[in-house]
C-alpha cells in the first residue's frame, strides 16, 4: 500500500475533501502514476452531482498527467519514468475496439463508471476500508492513480503536464469530433455552441482544419473574446434570432454545428441554424431532447452523437501534440492553475465562467 492525497467525494453533490487515503501497487497491467497535474472538467461535477449513494465515498477526476511510478509485470507500453496523460479506459478485445473505437468499448460502462476497475475491486482505501475509484479508469483527483495500462498515452518529457492533462478528456473530445467524426472540408462552415474547454478545443481543431467561417456562441463575453483570438470570426451570445443570424453568417446555414451545451433550446436552434444535408454533432451530457421529425427530414439534416471525439487515444492524443507543436491547438491558452489542494476554488471558477479549464497541479 501506498500513501497518497486524494479528493474524496462522501456522498452525491458533497463536495470534495482533500483526504489521506491509501493505494495499492499495480495489477500486471496496470500503471502506477504520480501525477503532475489534472484537469477539471465539466463531467466531473455533472457526474458527481448524480452519483449513486451506493458508491460513495468516490474519487473523481479523469484528465490526468504525470510521471510513471510503477508498472505491472505484463506492462510494456511504458516504464518508470515516463510521462504520460492518462485517458479512458476500454477493454481493448470487444468489436468496437478492434476497429480502433475504444470510446464505444462493450465494456465502457464497467471500466469507467462503476467505482472500481469493473470487476467489482479498488485499489483505494479511507481509514482502512474499500475507497470508490476507477472513474474514468483513472481517478486522478490524487496524488497517485493506479491505471489500466490502456489509458496512458506516453508524451514527450518536454510538454507540460497543464497541457497535457485537458488532451485526455476535454481536449480529444472536442477536436476528435471535428477531426474524427466530422472531417470538415477547408472552407466549410462550422459553428460551436458554448465555448468552454471541449468547444474550444472543437474550435481550434476547426480553425485547423481550414474552416471558414468558424463562429463560436457563448453568453460569457470573456469567452467569446477568447474564441475570436483562437480564430473564430465571430462570436455571438445565444439569443432567439440566433438561428436567422448563423443562416446569414454562413450563406444560408452552417454546414456543421457542434453542440457543447446538452440544452434543448440550443439543439433547436442548432437545427434552425444547419443548411440542407448539414451535420450536427452533440457532446453534453444532457436529458430528453425532442425534435420536429418533419424538419429534420426536410433539411436531410444529420445528427451524431460523440463520445470521447471517436478516438483512439494511443494514436489521437500524439496527433493534438502535433498540432500543439506546430501552434495550431494552443490549449494552454484556456487552462487557468490552482493547487491541488484548492480544488473548491478551482470548482466555484469553473461554475462561475471565470476558468475555462482549470487544471489543479501537485507540488
Amino acid at each position: 500500500m501506498r500513501h497518497a492525497r486524494a479528493a474524496v467525494t462522501r456522498a452525491p453533490g458533497a463536495p470534495f475533501t482533500v483526504l489521506d487515503v491509501e493505494l495499492a501497487d499495480p495489477r500486471p497491467h496496470e500503471v502506477l502514476v504520480r501525477m503532475d497535474a489534472v484537469g477539471l472538467c465539466h463531467t466531473d461535477l455533472g457526474i458527481q452531482a448524480t452519483w449513486p449513494a451506493r458508491l460513495t465515498p468516490m474519487v473523481f477526476g479523469h484528465e490526468g498527467a504525470g510521471r510513471v511510478e510503477a508498472v505491472g509485470a505484463e506492462v510494456t507500453g511504458v516504464g518508470p519514468g515516463d510521462h504520460v496523460c492518462l485517458t479512458f479506459a476500454s477493454c481493448g478485445a470487444c468489436p468496437q475496439c478492434a476497429a480502433g473505437q475504444p470510446a464505444y468499448c462493450h465494456s465502457a460502462p464497467d471500466l469507467n463508471l462503476s467505482g472500481g476497475r469493473g470487476d467489482g475491486t479498488t485499489p483505494l482505501r479511507l481509514d482502512g476500508a474499500p475507497l470508490h475509484g476507477g472513474f474514468f479508469g483513472q481517478s486522478s483527483f490524487a496524488t497517485y492513480a493506479v491505471v489500466q495500462e490502456r489509458g496512458v498515452v506516453k508524451v514527450p518529457s518536454d510538454l507540460p503536464a497543464t497541457v497535457a492533462a485537458p488532451l485526455g478528456c476535454g481536449g480529444q473530445t472536442g477536436a476528435g469530433t471535428v477531426l474524427n467524426r466530422l472531417r470538415p472540408l477547408p472552407g466549410t462552415s462550422l459553428v460551436v455552441l458554448g465555448a468552454g474547454g471541449v468547444g474550444l478545443s472543437a474550435l481550434m481543431a476547426a480553425v485547423a482544419a481550414g474552416c471558414d467561417p468558424v463562429v463560436a456562441v457563448d453568453p460569457v463575453a470573456a469567452r467569446r473574446e477568447l474564441a475570436l483570438g483562437l480564430g473564430a470570426r465571430v462570436a455571438l451570445p445565444p439569443d432567439d434570432a440566433l438561428p436567422a443570424t448563423l443562416r446569414d453568417l454562413t450563406d444560408g446555414g452552417a454546414h456543421h454545428v457542434v453542440d457543447t451545451t446538452g440544452r434543448p433550446e440550443m439543439l433547436q436552434r442548432a437545427v434552425g441554424a444547419l443548411r440542407p444535408r448539414g451535420e450536427l454533432a452533440c457532446l453534453a451530457l444532457g436529458g430528453e431532447v425532442t425534435f420536429d421529425m418533419m424538419r429534420l427530414m426536410a433539411k436531410g439534416a444529420r445528427l451524431h452523437g460523440v463520445m470521447e471525439g471517436d478516438s483512439d487515444p494511443s494514436r489521437f492524443i500524439p496527433e493534438l501534440i502535433g498540432l500543439h507543436r506546430r501552434g495550431l491547438f494552443p490549449v494552454e491558452r484556456l487552462v487557468t492553475t490552482f493547487p491541488f489542494e484548492d480544488i473548491g476554488a478551482a470548482v466555484a471558477a469553473m461554475r462561475d465562467g471565470s476558468a475555462v479549464k482549470p487544471v489543479l497541479i501537485f507540488g
